[in-house]
This record gives C-alpha cells, sequence and structure tokens, in this order.
C-alpha cells in the first residue's frame, strides 16, 4: 500500500469520526429520512413523466471522488431493438455505446451491417454523456445503477459527491418501436438546494464523438460533417474542419451535427435552459478526427432538476423529419419542430428543388429505378429549355449580324458615352433585338443547374440504389469497375483514386464533344477565341479530375446533359445555317428616314 492510499484511508477516519462527535443521532436520521423520500421522490416522477412535455436535460456537478465509489460493480451492457435501431447502453456513465440503423433500410455498404451512429467511441468520450460544467470538461465515468421500466424504457441512477455534497442523479432513456427519435430525461436531487454552478453552466450533454458512416475526408470530398444549430427563426450550417473546438453563444432552439445522409439532434423541451452549444472535431483515434456538438445547459439552485432532451438519431431526410411537424403523425405527440431546416438545401432556390425532387419522385413511382428516373427527367427539361436554347443561339446569330453597325456607331461616338448609348439603343430597337434576351435563358439554365447539383448530390432515396448492377450499384457513390486494392502514393494518396471509374470518362468525352460543336457555331478570333479553346478543351480535363469521385446521380445527370445538348447544338446549328442563308438573301428594308436597314 502507497503513501498517498494510507493517507486517504487516515483522512476519511478522521472526517467520519469528526462528523461523528458534531452531528446528533436525531440529525442524522432526520438526513438518512430526507435522503430517501429524495431518491424516492425522483423515480416516481420518472414514472410519471411519460406523456409530459417536460423541461430538457439534467445537471451535474465536478468531483465524483468518494470513499464508496473506490469499489464499483462491473460494466454492464443493455440492448433495446426497435424497428429503427438496435441500441447499446452501458451502465459506465449511463451512455449509448452503440446504436446501429437497421441494416434492411440502412446498411454501412463498407461493413454490410447497418450504419453506426455512435461512432468512435472512446474510454473517455461516448454518446449522450454528460460532463460536470462545460464542454471542456471530462465525462462521468461511475457505473450507474439500472432499472428497466419496460422494454424500452431503461431508468440508470448513481448517488454522486459534488463539492462535499451527496447529489442523486439520473438518467432515463426511452425509445419508441417505430420512430428514430428516441427521449433522455436527467434528474437530480440535491437536498442541500445548493444545485449546480461552473461559470453559469451546469452540465454538459453530448452528441456521438462520430456520426458513420466512416469515411476518407481525402478520397471522399463529397462527404462532409455539419455543425447545425437552429434559433427558431432560421438554421446556421457549420461544416467542420479537423482539430477545432468552438462555441455557439447564440439563442438556440436545438442543435446538433450531421453527416451528408445522417444527423443526430438535441432537442430541449424547455430551450430556455440552454447557455451554449459547442462543437468539437479534435482528434481522439489515430487520425479519426471526431464530429460532436455539445450542448451546455444553465447552472441552478434548487433541490430537484428534471430536464427532457428529443434526441433525433436517424436519416437526414425530409420524410422521417416532416412528421415532427405535426402531432398526430408522430408518437412523441410533438409539434413546430422545424427540422427540415437541418436539411442541406440550396436555399433561394429550395423551391425549385423541391420541384425537381416531387417530379423524380412521380416519375420512380412507375419506372422504379432512380438512374432511369434521372435521365428522363434530364430529358424533360431539356425538352422545356429548348425554346430558350434556340432563341439564345439566334439571337447570338443577330448580335453577329449587327457587329458592323456596332462596331461603326462605337468608333463614331467613342467620345460622347451618352450618345452612344442612345444610337445603340435605336440599332437595337431598329433590329427588333433585346440584348438582355440572351442572358436570360442562361441565367434560368444555371439555376436549374445549381438546384439539381444539390439535389443528385444530397438526395437521400440515391444511397444505396442501383442503377446498373455491377457497374453503378450505388448511385450516391462513384461507379466502379475495378477496385484498387495496393497503395500508389500519388494516385491513391494525393488524387484519391481507389477505383476505376467509367462515368468520369464518358462525362468528360461528352462535354468535348458537345464543346466542339457548339464551338462550330463560329467564335470570333484573337483573346475570345482563345478563352473559348480553354473553355471547350482545357475545363473538362480539369473537371475530369475534381469530378471523379463524384456521385454517380450527379454524373449520370451531367452526362446525359451532355449528350442531348449534342443533339440539341445539331438541331440549333441546321436552324442557324438556314437563319444565316435567309438573312444573307434578303433584301435590306428601307428605313423611315430613307437609309437601307
Amino acid at each position: 500500500m502507497d503513501k498517498n492510499t494510507i493517507w486517504a484511508i487516515v483522512l476519511s477516519i478522521l472526517v467520519i469520526l469528526v462528523s461523528g462527535f458534531f452531528l446528533t443521532p436525531k440529525i442524522a436520521n432526520q438526513n438518512a429520512a430526507a435522503q430517501q423520500a429524495a431518491n424516492t421522490e425522483v423515480a416516481d416522477t420518472v414514472k410519471d413523466t411519460t406523456n409530459k412535455v417536460e423541461d430538457l436535460s439534467a445537471v451535474l456537478g465536478t468531483d465524483e471522488a468518494s470513499e464508496e465509489q473506490v469499489v464499483e460493480k462491473a460494466e454492464e451492457k443493455i440492448t433495446i431493438k426497435t424497428k429503427k435501431a438496435e441500441i447499446v447502453i452501458s451502465t459506465k456513465g449511463a451512455d449509448i455505446i452503440s446504436y446501429t440503423l437497421d441494416p434492411e433500410t440502412h446498411k454501412d455498404f463498407e461493413t454490410g451491417i447497418g450504419v453506426q451512429l455512435s461512432d468512435n467511441v472512446t474510454d473517455v468520450n461516448r454518446t449522450c454523456s454528460i460532463s460536470l460544467g462545460g464542454a471542456e470538461n471530462n465525462i462521468i465515468n461511475g457505473i450507474f445503477d439500472v432499472k428497466k421500466i419496460d422494454d424500452y424504457t431503461y431508468l440508470f441512477t448513481k448517488d454522486l459527491v459534488i463539492n462535499n455534497r451527496k447529489v442523486t442523479f439520473g438518467k432515463k432513456y426511452t425509445f419508441k418501436d417505430d420512430e428514430y427519435m428516441f427521449k433522455l430525461d436527467v434528474l437530480i436531487h440535491d437536498a442541500s438546494g445548493a444545485g449546480l454552478d461552473s461559470n453559469g453552466i451546469a452540465y454538459t450533454i453530448r452528441t456521438s464523438p462520430q456520426i458513420g458512416p466512416h469515411f476518407n475526408r481525402k478520397q471522399n470530398k463529397y462527404e462532409n460533417r455539419q455543425f447545425i444549430v437552429y434559433n427558431g427563426k432560421k438554421s446556421k450550417k457549420q461544416i467542420l474542419v479537423e482539430g477545432q473546438f468552438k462555441h455557439w453563444d447564440k439563442e438556440i432552439s436545438w442543435a446538433g451535427i450531421a453527416g451528408k445522409y445522417f444527423m443526430e439532434l438535441v432537442i430541449p423541451a424547455d430551450n430556455s435552459i440552454i447557455k451554449n452549444a459547442a462543437y468539437s472535431t479534435k482528434y481522439e483515434i489515430e487520425d479519426y478526427a471526431n464530429a460532436q456538438a455539445m450542448i451546455e445547459r444553465k447552472s441552478f439552485a434548487t433541490s430537484d432538476v428534471q430536464d427532457t432532451y428529443y434526441m433525433y438519431f436517424g436519416p437526414r431526410n425530409e420524410k422521417d423529419i416532416k412528421i415532427y411537424n405535426v402531432s398526430d403523425n408522430n408518437q412523441w405527440k410533438l409539434s413546430g419542430l422545424k427540422l427540415s431546416e437541418s436539411l442541406q438545401t440550396t436555399g433561394m432556390l429550395s423551391w425549385l428543388e423541391s420541384i425537381l425532387k416531387w417530379c423524380l419522385e412521380m416519375l420512380h413511382i412507375p419506372f422504379k429505378n432512380w438512374g432511369v428516373c434521372i435521365i428522363l427527367l434530364t430529358l424533360i427539361l431539356k425538352i422545356i429549355l429548348f425554346p430558350l436554347s434556340k432563341n439564345q443561339s439566334l439571337g447570338t446569330l443577330k448580335m453577329q449580324a449587327l457587329q458592323p453597325q456596332i462596331q461603326a456607331v462605337q468608333k463614331k461616338y467613342a467620345n460622347d458615352q451618352q450618345k452612344l448609348n442612345a444610337e445603340m439603343a435605336k440599332i437595337y430597337q431598329d433590329a427588333h433585338y433585346n440584348p438582355a434576351s440572351g442572358c436570360l435563358p442562361m441565367i434560368f439554365q444555371f439555376l436549374i443547374i445549381f438546384a439539381m447539383y444539390n439535389l443528385f448530390n444530397n438526395y437521400f432515396e440515391f444511397r444505396g440504389a442501383s442503377f446498373i448492377n455491377g457497374w453503378v450499384p450505388d448511385l450516391s457513390s462513384g461507379d466502379s469497375v475495378y477496385a484498387i486494392k495496393k497503395d500508389i502514393p500519388i494516385l491513391t494518396t494525393i488524387l484519391g483514386v481507389t477505383h476505376i471509374r467509367i462515368l468520369p470518362v464518358i462525362y468528360v468525352a461528352t462535354q468535348l464533344l458537345s464543346g466542339k460543336i457548339t464551338q462550330n457555331q463560329g467564335m470570333s478570333n484573337g483573346q475570345n477565341a482563345a478563352s473559348m479553346k480553354f473553355m471547350t478543351y482545357g475545363l473538362p480535363l480539369i473537371f475530369f479530375f475534381i469530378f471523379y469521385n463524384a456521385p454517380a446521380g450527379l454524373l449520370l445527370y451531367w452526362l446525359t446533359s451532355n449528350i442531348l445538348q449534342i443533339f440539341q447544338q445539331l438541331i440549333i446549328n441546321k436552324m442557324m445555317a438556314e437563319k444565316k442563308n435567309e438573312m444573307a438573301t434578303k433584301k435590306p428594308v428601307p428605313a423611315k428616314n430613307g437609309k437601307k436597314r
């Protein structure tokens, strides 16, 4: 036995003797009775809170050390199975150490099992763990007692010594069989009423250290982790980089962490008790950075506290979160949460994205293949936009015919901007040509491209959706005809090329051909011609490396658009050739002033 242990035992005995000398048996009995009543009150409160909308989460202090905690029970693991997930809760900290989604609906394609949302769990960081004070502090690591209330509800309790006060602490998990949302109640009883306060913070509750599925940041640039916070009016989404720890000290209605297709949101029943939020991406396992959200609860000074969090651990798609807008649509009877603010949208173009998504879903009803739906939707959009593209090209032809007049006027009135503008307007008016008409179709097409890019890059239904088995088994990731198993420094490490893919090659080929056909309309000489050559031949080669690992659904849209653009441009080129011949043989019409035009 070492010297520190001996001193600890001696000091503990002295504290007990002094306490026994100064405190009468009557007072001791009163304290014991009060503590027993408090414990009963906590347990009764847990039983009676199933159908109430209560406070948010719980509170905790700082030091757990006490003599009776030196020898603790062995760790137990409680498994709860629902239709949505299999959850494992450890009595160590009363924390979740595994949250595996149903593999039938959300398979991890690398492991072959369900997606693990409680990823990167360690001895010092777990899912739904609580630390005393701020987010920087260590989590509670003691062993809790566990009581089964029913198949989907478990209560974990532990007596802690906080600043020489005995505090009863409880965590109650309640799951629903057919919901991604579960409830976490945190209950605290402190007979002294001193409460918990560490720089204005009582405790911090955490999401998972990392959300699965695991991904390689260098090889998959289309996957990311985001910190999401909603203040009741608008949401803020912050793409996370490695090695950070930052606080969010603004108003919070709910907050969480999200990947491309899955997310974890912490929704307090009463957001007035929340002080701050924070996120961490610091390393804990080798080169595997965290992506964890943390919610800090305000300090309190009272004997009994019960806080409730609703925790959404599931897919990041509208279908599964919109049910929490109307109480009759979910088993928790929650409403108005506006969890759709957590979705990745194109902002002002979200309405357009919603229309495109609806079209895809309507096409999927008869065709049952999302790849076929992408091709058909692209075809429909090309047909709708064809008149705009035709008018834009014919407008370009008309603009070329007006160039001699425009250049003459520009030369004549080079020093008189006002007169130049007036003469230019007259030229356009006489020719019945509006210069802005050539820009509007281009702007509208760009809006479509932006909305389609976000939709095809993040559409949840594409995850695991096969287009052609053996080639494009998953529209949410790149196609593959061969997996590179050896580590080739430049190819795999720097460029992130781990598979031989065909879609990027076809995409670049169609882009080059489309650019060549478009260029054959007749481009100007000089600097503009050099720029057009770079855009025609240089950009596609750059895009080849940028989009090599792009989701197959996105590339399928682009290459389909390129192929249709080729045929469309051939038709337009023919129409333009006919128009040129018509313009060449057409006799000038006398203008009102007697001049020819």
